[in-house]
């Protein structure tokens, strides 16, 4: 599909990766722009339409589908990193919330618009997963742990939607320099370096996005398939 002309909707649009994406969609000739956040108020970024839209909350999310029907263009940015381990952690409370968020928030956000997508299509879903997809750190297992789930959920919603006209494009990356990596010292990727691929990606009809060499490499050496960053739709 192409960006130009096309209505999106991008969670977590407030700041960070989400924010750069949502303007980068407007620069590129998306006709709407619909920024989702906790708090409608925190999406400031001018000519982005703000939407109130917890991914954890059904009926915020349900409100946001019917608030947007004209979607074309889903991505599902929004997430949390708490920076928990597996055994380690006092308690659950940070593996329900990354799962909460990262997985069944994402899941809902897909169950919701998916019908809209279909019926305006050819339209693309974006899911932003993580390295952390296919390997554990320790530090931040249950991160992890999510992110594996959210990219089994992509390759999922792929299967069911093939022959519909929809795109769903799994974006994988190693740290970016956004809030959520601000205690990072290592390399960061910019916002914009993703966001740019990413929209390359949908335009070309691509569903993955390999951001940067180590999480290329680290595919290749996992041995998993589907390596190259030039697989096709559909």
């Amino acid at each position: 599909m192409q960006i130009q002309g096309a209505t999106a909707l991008v969670t977590g649009a407030n700041r960070g990766l989400g924010q750069v994406m949502a303007r980068m969609l407007l620069q590129r000739g998306a006709q709407r722009v619909y920024g989702g956040a906790r708090d409608p108020r925190s999406v400031v970024e001018p000519g982005v339409i703000p939407v109130r839209l917890d991914i954890t909350d059904p009926a915020q999310v349900a409100t946001a589908a019917k608030t947007c029907p004209d979607v074309t263009l889903l991505v599902n940015n929004a997430g949390v990193l708490t920076d928990s381990p597996l055994l380690a952690a006092p308690d659950l409370d940070a593996a329900r919330t990354e799962m909460e968020v990262n997985y069944f928030g994402t899941l809902s956000v897909c169950r919701a618009f998916a019908p809209l997508l279909i019926g305006n299509a050819p339209g693309a879903i974006v899911n932003v997963l993580s390295i952390a997809s296919w390997f554990t750190n320790p530090a931040m297992g249950s991160y992890s742990a999510s992110k594996a789930a959210a990219w089994a959920l992509t390759n999922g919603i792929r299967g069911e939607l093939h022959d519909t006209g929809i795109l769903v494009v799994g974006v994988h990356s190693g740290y970016i320099d956004t809030d959520m990596a601000a205690h990072v010292t290592g390399p960061k990727n910019t916002p914009e370096a993703i966001a740019e691929q990413v929209f390359d990606a949908v335009e070309a009809s691509r569903t993955e996005v390999l951001a940067d060499e180590r999480t290329r490499q680290t595919k290749a050496a996992l041995g998993l398939p589907g390596t190259s960053v030039s697989t096709r739709f559909p």
